[in-house]
């Protein structure tokens, strides 16, 4: 009986190691942030083409620039889809094309595309937001990201996205958003899907000088087929 109970607890304290053991192997506990949002960079960089959204739910009183973003780029850089600003007090929508640097929008007061320097209002060319490369546009904010942190788990529907958090050099942001306080710092969570996609992220900071801080909510989508882009 001694015999049968010391095999008994020889095979649990076994079994207990390996079940230990093969915890270790979570993803989420091995692999470093900075690895993980390399794997995201690289994953927007190769993709043919991308669905992009950049939106804020409002901005600062007396303030003018972007709202909100929506519409599929590709790494040439171009982008096609709709912007809304604001301005004078004012919510402005508009189709936007950009390609081979020049940018041209079509409102709803008017069926003719015209010419358009998106500065005017305080807004990025939307192109930039996809840049070029991953050193550029949204997607080269992650190879950028100081002080990263990673561990926290939220849900998205059906979805467990991993959290990793981290602060961005103002510099990097005015580079892509006009308005950003240059000498400012912001700080960005982006969420990550088990395969180490990027869901979504969100970035706070001095967007706007003088202003109170602005969170926009960043998504950018790879998809598995070009885009036809060309100037209207």
């Amino acid at each position: 009986m001694l015999t049968r109970r010391l095999l008994t607890s020889a095979a649990v304290a076994a079994l207990l190691l390996v079940t230990g053991c093969t915890g270790g192997d979570d993803p989420d506990e091995t692999v470093s942030p900075e690895d993980r949002l390399a794997h995201a960079a690289e994953a927007i960089e190769q993709a043919p083409s991308l669905e992009i959204s950049l939106r804020t739910d409002r901005l600062p009183t007396g303030t003018r620039g972007l709202l909100s973003a929506d519409g599929v780029g590709d790494h040439s850089p171009a982008f096609d889809g709709e912007v809304q600003v604001v301005a004078g007090g004012a919510t402005i929508g508009a189709e936007i094309v950009s390609v081979d640097g020049k940018v041209w929008a079509k409102t709803g007061l008017s069926p003719v595309w015209a010419p358009l320097d998106p500065a005017d209002f305080g807004a990025p060319d939307p192109a930039d937001l996809v840049g070029v490369d991953a050193d550029s546009g949204l997607a080269g904010l992650l190879g950028q990201t100081d002080d990263l942190r990673g561990g926290e788990k939220s849900r998205d529907r059906e979805l467990v996205l991993t959290e990793v958090t981290g602060t961005i050099p103002g510099e990097r942001i005015a580079a892509l958003i006009p308005t950003a306080d240059d000498a400012g710092e912001f700080r960005v969570t982006y969420r990550l899907t088990d395969e180490d996609t990027l869901h979504d992220a969100t970035l706070t900071g001095p967007f706007y000088a003088g202003a109170d801080e602005v969170t926009y909510t960043l998504s950018l989508t790879p998809r598995d087929e070009p885009a036809t882009i060309g100037a209207p």
